[in-house]
């Protein structure tokens, strides 16, 4: 007669912690899993499998790597696979060598890169402008829309909103994606090319990971609220400005020169504050 073996539940408290542990840390990755999913089996969006793998071997080896060098602790590889796998979507190269070295520029812009002991760029936004800047001959970015199949890109929308408001982000993507709508409305004017040309770069899988991913970043936006819907509205102008000027990989530098000019105007500020501070408390 075989005998069952009874666990016993945590206490409620308990299971809160772990439910949020389990969702900050395993939620992003599955979601971003379902984009490149629903994004291949739709269009075969990916180079190749073996490519994308590469990428993300190679940037969650090197995390592992830095992080146990520099800090002498093992880093959970959620942020390394969320890395790795933007990189393996967004990068197009006929080789394999680009999407290795993106992801390690990426993950080492975390380690090197850094003000105050934090790091300024968005690792991915980082690894890819390098790249657009450094190999345009050799590497371009995922371009393709979702065209006529809507159901992949609402069910896309509702997940990533979902996970976004959990992790008290969603002002920042709501704020981005209807500046950028406003702006295409006024490209259009200004160009007099179509509107739906103009706001059709926003149903793609490329700007799901833009949203949701890059500008949403805990680790690279600024403290408040207000501050974070004002940059991402500045990235949104900045792009359409590289957008007249006929800058194909617009959101990118966007983010590239806009995200970090915020954090480095936030450092500073708070330094004049604790300056004054304690020149008032030495009186």
């Amino acid at each position: 007669m075989s005998q069952q073996i009874i666990v016993p539940a945590p206490p409620p408290a308990e299971r809160g912690k772990v439910s949020a542990i389990l969702d900050s840390r395993y939620l992003p990755p599955i979601f971003i899993t379902c984009i490149l999913l629903a994004g291949h089996l739709s269009f075969g969006m990916l180079e190749s499998y073996q490519k994308t793998l590469l990428a993300i071997a190679t940037s969650i080896l090197t995390e592992l790597v830095l992080a146990r060098t520099l800090t002498g602790k093992w880093p959970h590889p959620a942020s390394a696979y969320i890395t790795g796998i933007s990189v393996g979507i967004l990068i197009r190269s006929p080789a394999f060598w680009p999407y290795a070295l993106c992801s390690a520029i990426s993950i080492a812009s975390k380690y090197v890169l850094r003000v105050k002991g934090r790091h300024i760029w968005n690792p991915s936004n980082f690894g890819i402008s390098a790249m657009l800047f450094m190999a345009p001959e050799t590497v371009a970015t995922l371009s393709i829309q979702w065209g006529n199949y809507l159901l992949p890109l609402i069910v896309i929308w509702i997940l990533g909103c979902v996970i976004v408001w959990r992790v008290r982000r969603l002002h920042i993507t709501a704020t981005y994606v209807v500046s950028f709508l406003g702006f295409a409305f006024l490209r259009s004017w200004m160009t007099g090319s179509p509107w739906q040309s103009e706001i059709a770069p926003i149903t793609g899988p490329m700007y799901q990971l833009f949203v949701f991913f890059m500008v949403t970043d805990p680790k690279t936006t600024v403290r408040s609220r207000t501050g974070q819907c004002v940059v991402v509205f500045l990235v949104a102008l900045a792009e359409m400005v590289m957008r007249l000027r006929q800058i194909v990989y617009a959101p990118f530098y966007a983010l590239f020169l806009v995200g970090p000019s915020a954090l480095l105007l936030e450092m500073w500020l708070d330094s004049r504050r604790a300056n004054a501070a304690k020149m008032m408390a030495a009186r």
